[in-house]
């Protein structure tokens, strides 16, 4: 039998790919953040998030048997979590640049490891409060510039925005950890997009616009970057450890930083680069010593 945890060199260039695509995603959402409305985005970006986990699905003949559950309310939760936290996301990016919406992204490992204490009865480490600390340090670098006398109330309330979403993805993850007991992760993924693209579908009443070819373009890829994006990451996870991974979620803020410097001619602010190193290293402590937890489980 293969071990899939033997292919490091492909898990990393997986993980580098997702970026990108996860980056082509944020950028295409902010691109039409003030055309189109909201619900609108997020249902786009979800429905046709399905084909390629579809096609993946088919292509490792999951589809679609695998979509069978013991656990639809344990779905219903963690689905209803991640398009709640896809909203806040969104409207996030749309005040934001693409770097920092993407950093305060970064937030969800520290808070997923808290809330495993909170939910799940975990112990709170060393480890997770030194996560915690700097994660909390890098948020205070970040959003302090804006606190000032002429501070900007939209990127406050985009800072926000991304701190709820990062919360309500750790929630959805922590749910996730629950019911992939019993659930395969085909599954949760199929569920959650499809969950998601309901959720948008519901926002039609309040108000849809008309949308121009470019536009349209610009929601299709959305989904299908967004789609993509996660089977890759789903991929990297599978052929290389996290330990592995983790230092190139440095390399992984590098196409949001070029993406705003040369797409919506955003420089990173003093804050962001201030920020960086503090989130991203509470981040990678938080998702390393999960890691370490979970080893003895497997032996």
């Amino acid at each position: 039998m293969d071990n899939v945890t033997d292919r490091p060199l492909a898990g990393i260039l997986l993980r580098l790919l997702s970026g990108i695509l996860f980056t082509g995603m944020m950028v295409c959402v902010k691109a039409v953040s003030t055309e189109v409305p909201l619900g609108q985005t997020v249902f786009f970006r979800s429905a046709f998030a399905l084909l390629p986990i579809v096609i993946f699905m088919a292509w490792r003949r999951e589809f679609p048997g695998a979509l069978a559950t013991r656990r639809p309310l344990g779905h219903l939760v963690r689905s209803g979590l991640g398009a709640a936290a896809m909203f806040a996301s969104f409207a996030a990016v749309a005040r934001l640049p693409v770097a920092e919406a993407t950093l305060l992204a970064q937030l969800s490992p520290v808070a997923m490891a808290v809330g495993g204490v909170v939910l799940l009865g975990e112990r709170f480490t060393r480890h997770r409060a030194v996560a915690f600390a700097l994660v909390l340090a890098g948020v205070v670098a970040l959003v302090a510039p804006d606190l000032g006398g002429n501070q900007d109330q939209g990127r406050v309330l985009g800072y926000g925005l991304g701190v709820l979403a990062a919360l309500l993805t750790a929630g959805a993850l922590v749910t996730v950890r629950r019911i992939s007991r019993t659930e395969t992760a085909a599954s949760i993924a199929f569920y959650f997009v499809l969950v998601t693209a309901l959720a948008g579908l519901a926002t039609l009443p309040l108000g849809w616009v008309a949308v121009s070819g470019e536009t349209l373009a610009l929601l299709v890829l959305a989904g299908l970057f967004g789609g993509a994006a996660h089977i890759c990451m789903t991929l990297a996870l599978r052929y290389a450890e996290v330990s592995r991974l983790a230092p190139f979620e440095y390399v992984a803020l590098i196409w949001p930083v070029l993406a705003d410097l040369m797409i919506f001619g955003l420089a990173p602010s003093s804050g962001f680069l201030v920020a960086l190193p503090l989130v991203l290293g509470g981040a990678g402590l938080a998702a390393l010593e999960g890691r370490r937890l979970r080893r003895p489980l497997r032996q």
